[in-house]
């Protein structure tokens, strides 16, 4: 369904059951997956590789050049996952030659006016509230929540299944399974709602307790923490992946924050 005032250059790959809305313009190296919704003034320039049942509303403008001063042109692309929402005035921008690609996963919800810069990478189930700036380079987990408003630090990661305060300040990176807020960014508890809700039961979210007690409630440093949980915690694939995301951590991971009890 392309209607008339749509433009759409001959080199572009649509299914043929998309529908494009009118005064949508449709860049050449483009490619829209079966199902897949493009509001009104919605652009969509060169790299774009949109997947299935998508929804692009107005004023989204999706695989524009970096805003990097050191992109030189290459080739790279902006790859949105099947099953994905992307609302009003968001902008998303294609790689750069770091990785070549920025990448949102499966069945996402970007909200409105939301900014996703270069080379981010972005798993899928994850929420992005409104008027969330991510800086370049920027990773977020699977099931990751950033609250409205938030802005992220280039490089930053964001682990699977957080829970990110609206307004926060992401300057260091927030380990898997926790919720953060305050201001410095802080350690407030674990997401235990919504482990809950995505069948977590409660004897892994007391084991998770448990990782982050040691880690931020006990007066170690993070070094002693590690090791403490290395050696007394039992290996699961829990355990390791919030090991493993600190010790990959290039910024050093958020800080405990002293309220709690």
């Amino acid at each position: 369904m392309n209607q008339p005032l749509a433009y759409v250059h001959p080199g572009a790959k649509i299914a043929k059951n998309v529908v494009i809305e009118p005064f949508t313009t449709i860049h050449n190296n483009v490619e829209i997956g079966e199902g897949t919704w493009i509001g009104s003034n919605v652009t969509i320039m060169e790299g774009a590789r949109i997947g299935k049942n998508c929804n692009i509303f107005p004023g989204a403008v999706i695989s524009a050049i970096p805003q990097d001063l050191k992109f030189g042109g290459e080739d790279s692309l902006a790859i949105i996952g099947d099953n994905t929402t992307v609302r009003e005035c968001v902008t998303i921008n294609r790689g750069t030659v770091a990785s070549g690609v920025t990448k949102i996963g499966k069945n996402c919800l970007i909200m409105a006016a939301a900014h996703v810069a270069h080379d981010c990478h972005i798993g899928d189930n994850a929420i992005i509230v409104n008027g969330v700036l991510l800086g370049g380079h920027v990773t977020v987990g699977d099931y990751a929540i950033i609250g409205g408003l938030s802005a992220v630090h280039q490089f930053i990661s964001v682990g699977a299944h957080t829970m990110i305060s609206g307004g926060s300040l992401l300057r260091k990176d927030v380990p898997p399974f926790t919720k953060a807020a305050k201001e410095p960014l802080s350690y407030v508890g674990i997401n235990s709602v919504g482990l809950r809700r995505r069948g977590f039961s409660p004897e892994k979210i007391r084991e998770i307790q448990e990782i982050y007690r040691i880690l931020y409630q006990k007066n170690y440093n993070t070094t002693q923490a590690v090791s403490i949980i290395e050696a007394e915690m039992e290996a699961t694939p829990e355990r390791d992946e919030i090991l493993l995301f600190i010790r990959n951590s290039s910024r050093g991971i958020m800080k405990g924050y002293t309220g709690i009890s």
